[in-house]
C-alpha cells in the first residue's frame, strides 16, 4: 500500500511531460502536413539533369 503513494506522484509527472511534449510538438508544427511528403515521394519529375560545363576540364595547366 505504500508503494502508491509513490507511484501516483511519479505516474502524474510522467503524464504532465508526456503532455508537455506533444502540446510542444504539435505548436512547433511537426503535424502540419502529414501527407504531403507521402504524396511528393510518388510524384515522378521528368527534369534531366544536365552536367554543367566546367571551363577548367580541358585546361592542361
Amino acid at each position: 500500500m505504500e508503494i502508491i503513494y509513490l507511484l501516483i506522484p511519479i505516474s502524474l509527472v510522467l503524464l504532465g511531460v508526456i503532455v508537455w511534449i506533444l502540446l510542444w510538438a504539435v505548436k512547433d508544427g511537426q503535424y502540419d502536413d502529414l501527407e504531403g511528403p507521402a504524396h511528393r515521394i510518388l510524384m515522378d519529375e521528368d527534369r534531366v539533369v544536365e552536367p554543367q560545363k566546367n571551363s577548367r576540364r580541358g585546361d592542361a595547366g
